[in-house]
Formats: C-alpha cells, structure tokens, sequence
C-alpha cells in the first residue's frame, strides 16, 4: 500500500482500497484497449474518418450517464452493487462491439460502446470509494492511488491490441475484434473480483467515519454555486476535452501513414502511461500547493504537448510518443487538480456525493 495511506481510519480501508485498485487495473486495460481501436474500427466499417470520434464520444457520454446513475445509489445500496453492475455492463458492451466488428454494424458498436462506458463508470467511482475512506488530509493522495491501477492499464491495454488482433485474423474475423473480445474479458474480470472481494462495502466504512453523514441530494446544487466546485469542474472538463480530441485522432493518423497496431500500442501506452503513471505524486502535489496551482501546470503540459503532436514530424514514432506521453501528464494534471478541488467546495459529510460532479 502507498506510505501516505497508513494513517487510514482501519486495517479494512487499506484492504478495500487494494482491492479497488485491481478493480480498476483491469477495466482500465479493457477500456484503454477498446478506445484505441475505436477510431479505427469506425474507418474500417464506414470507409471514411468523418466519425472517427463517435466511439471515444460515446463511451464518454456513457461514463457521463453511468456515473451520475450509480453515484444517486450510493446512499441507499451502498457502493459495491453498482460497481459489479458497471463492470458487467461494460463487458457485455464489449462483446456487443465485438459483433458489430462482425456485422459490421455503427449502430450496434455505438450502443457497445455506451455500456463500456458504463464500465468506466465504476472505474471512475471506484476512486472516489477509495477516497471517503481516508481523512481529508489524505483524500486526494487515496484517489491518486487508486487512479494509479489504471497506469497497469495504460501499459496492458495498447499492448493487447495487437496479439489480440493477430488472433481475430487467425479466426477469420478483422483484427479490430481482438481489442473489443480483450475488453469483454477484462471487464467480466473486474465484475467478478469486486463481486466476491469488495466486501464489507466501501461506503459503510465511509460511514463508520465520525465525521460523515448521508449524502442528501439537495446539497449537490448548494455545492455547485461554490467557487471550489466549479473551479473544480472547469479544470477537468477542459483537460478531457483538449485530451481526448488529440488521443482519438491519433491511432487514425498513425495507421493513415502506413504503420499498424503496434505502432499505435506503442504511442498509445506513452500516452496513458503519462495519464496515470505519476497520479500518487500529482495526488500529493496537490495536497500541497493546491488545486489552481496544479490545474495552471497542466494546461501548459497540454499546449505544449498539442503544438508538439502538430507540427512535429508526420511520420514520426518517437515525436509522437513524446508528445502523446506530455499530453497524458497534461490530462493527469488538470484532472488531478478539479478531483481534489471536489471534495473541498463541500461538507465533509457529503463528500461521497463528488463523483456526481466527475462525469467528464
């Protein structure tokens, strides 16, 4: 476990939290294979890059609407429930877009991909589980850790797409099946464990908390007239944007000029490695010096990152690498920056209602 996280209220936060994390080490490797392959999948069926975005979009709105409909049950089901409900909802998304590969179906893999995001969802949740456990004085590193599970991701997910591919053409399907099959696999996987190992429910510790009370609903429009929160949504949402537009670009660039998975593996694990990788010290970092702070290095990671992907060299590997890599640290930072914001523009006691805020 992370040394910032011994001062936990009990033995049983720190367990979760570890339990947690492999939660979301394996959605993240399943979510991260199937957006690198969307922009992809989406030339492969339609002939053109017009839509290559709608995948990635989708399975955003998807995280959008799974994680304010799981974060309202909170209260009443507790935690885990609508966890394994996400995670299974995501693999059986990804066996949808696996068929509509198949079928060769947009239809059908934008509703595949509406239930991955519903996985991703509980990944985004599980942060915040991990956070209501520990003292404010530690929320932002708890999250921090549990974010870091998605660098195992960041490094598996893109590396899957290939092998993963190879084996699709080995069985007469387009290569495109591999990523989404590996994503079905990898969500089931994250249903399951949390189904039998995320126990007691992480919100019932939360409670057991001295100083936490139920979340009440009318409070979250309270908490969005405070400077804190809105800061705090402002930092995210701009940092997903300007992220997410350059990473679901770049897998069609790269094939565009003649290279293949691996070499989008490749540019995509820097990208996510930069994304999760350094999340317990930008965790800390923002402990420290504070949100603002964080959010303004970040956005200049961004810009700089945007320029490099532009006008470096078009056939450039190892340009894109860096300047994919620089992008993720970017998003890290903004994202960082608005999740620790969350928590602090509210009541302590309601602090297990921040996820309905983190949608982007």
């Amino acid at each position: 476990m992370h040394p910032d996280l011994d001062t936990a209220p009990a033995p049983v936060a720190r367990r979760l939290t570890a339990i947690l994390f492999a939660g979301v080490a394996m959605s993240s490797t399943a979510y991260i294979a199937m957006v690198t392959v969307g922009s992809l999948t989406i030339d492969e069926l339609t002939g053109s890059a017009s839509l290559a975005g709608v995948p990635g979009a989708t399975g955003i709105i998807g995280t959008s609407i799974g994680t304010t409909l799981l974060s309202l049950g909170v209260a009443r089901r507790g935690r885990r429930p609508g966890m394994v409900a996400g995670y299974a909802a995501g693999a059986v998304g990804a066996a949808i877009a696996a068929l509509a590969v198949i079928l060769r179906s947009v239809p059908l893999l934008i509703g595949g991909m509406a239930l991955v995001g519903l996985g991703n969802a509980s990944s985004h949740l599980a942060r915040y589980a991990a956070a209501d456990m520990f003292p404010a004085s530690k929320r932002a590193s708890a999250l921090a850790w549990v974010v870091w599970g998605s660098t195992i991701g960041s490094v598996l997910g893109p590396s899957l797409v290939a092998p993963a591919g190879r084996l699709a053409e080995s069985l007469g399907r387009s290569e495109m099946v591999g990523g989404y099959a590996a994503g079905a696999v990898f969500m089931a996987l994250a249903a399951i464990v949390c189904l039998t190992a995320l126990r007691p429910d992480p919100a019932r510790v939360a409670l057991e908390t001295p100083t936490e009370r139920r979340i009440v609903f009318g409070e979250i429009t309270t908490a969005f007239r405070t400077p804190t929160v809105r800061f705090g949504l402002v930092a995210m949402v701009t940092g997903q944007v300007v992220m997410v537009m350059i990473m679901t670009a770049t897998p069609l660039h790269i094939h565009h000029h003649g290279s293949g998975l691996s070499a989008v593996g490749v540019v995509m694990s820097a990208h996510t490695l930069g994304m999760f990788a350094l999340s317990p010290l930008v965790g800390r970092l923002v402990d420290r010096i504070g949100g603002f702070r964080m959010a303004v290095y970040g956005m200049a990671a961004l810009a700089v990152s945007a320029l490099g992907a532009a006008y470096g060299p078009n056939h450039s590997i190892p340009g894109l690498v860096m300047a994919l890599w620089l992008l993720g640290i970017g998003g890290n930072m903004t994202f960082g920056a608005g999740s620790g914001t969350l928590p602090a523009g509210r009541d302590p006691g309601y602090r297990g209602g921040a996820a309905l805020f983190n949608t982007s």
